[in-house]
């Protein structure tokens, strides 16, 4: 039966195969490439062959000066994100409730939300910067950078809490109801529950796509930077391995993000022992 399936494959399935190892090569080998060169020899370059292995690039980033202020554009990233993950999810979640029901005007509004999904960011950025300038408020990464980055994470999370509830059965909130529930005892025992791993995984969008976004924070954020636009200006100025130990750090905060998320949502399905 294998035998047969295999004779079966037509010349679509091999070019496939050939297409997702390209895309594979193209999308873990620059981050491959990266993670080793972060661990060049004190006296290595940003190219290879390697000149020994240490952590000394590591160690630079927090004792040296020389990359400006990494730490506080590193903390205005991590707020930034929590709380544009927070807005996110509590938007999201509550929205995807109201358009359970069709309501007058619903589609147009849908369609005004997720709209900004094809804005280039930079035109956002550029766009939310001279509005404060026009009503005389100076851009600041917590007031118009927020704005920007929910422009960005707020249609997905609607995106993903819509394809979530299509595939919500709303049977159990009414056994609950003929059991006498509350509406807030059914939204509390009930629909966050099952709605939960959704939850999550807004969250997670919500968290990494504005801690990684550049061009909507470009113009909208001010004078204080975020990281990557911090990192942005390192390149032109910064020719160390130093910068690979950066992109290490970052890729490892995001990996370990992903990983807790997937763990929530596992502690959330497993089942009590008895």
């Amino acid at each position: 039966m294998s035998q047969g399936s295999n004779s079966g494959r037509g010349l679509a399935f091999y070019l496939l195969t050939v297409f997702f190892i390209v895309f594979i090569l193209f999308l873990y080998g620059p981050m491959i490439a990266i993670f080793i060169l972060s661990f060049q020899g004190e006296t290595g370059g940003m190219t290879f062959p390697m000149r020994g292995a240490s952590v000394h690039w590591f160690s630079d980033l927090f004792t040296s000066t020389r990359y400006g202020d990494l730490a506080g554009s590193f903390k205005r990233s991590i707020m930034l994100g929590s709380v544009a993950m927070l807005i996110t999810v509590v938007v999201s979640f509550f929205a995807g409730l109201a358009f359970r029901r069709r309501f007058l005007g619903s589609g147009l509004v849908f369609y005004l939300a997720i709209i900004s999904l094809v804005m280039p960011g930079i035109l956002v950025s550029l766009g939310i910067g001279q509005m404060f300038q026009t009503m005389g408020i100076r851009p600041h990464w917590m007031i118009s950078g927020l704005g920007a980055h929910l422009s960005w994470t707020l249609p997905f999370g609607l995106l993903i809490m819509f394809a979530v509830l299509n595939r919500f059965d709303s049977s159990w909130e009414e056994a609950a109801r003929d059991a006498g529930a509350t509406p807030v005892g059914v939204l509390r025992y009930v629909t966050l529950p099952i709605l939960y791993p959704g939850l999550i995984a807004v969250a997670l969008f919500g968290l990494t796509l504005s801690y990684d976004e550049f061009p909507r924070s470009l113009l909208a954020v001010g004078t204080k930077n975020t990281l990557p636009i911090h990192i942005a200006t390192l390149t032109s100025n910064v020719t160390t391995p130093a910068l690979y130990a950066i992109g290490t750090l970052t890729t490892a905060l995001s990996l370990g993000i992903i990983i807790l998320a997937f763990g929530a949502i596992g502690a959330s399905q497993r089942k009590p022992k008895k």
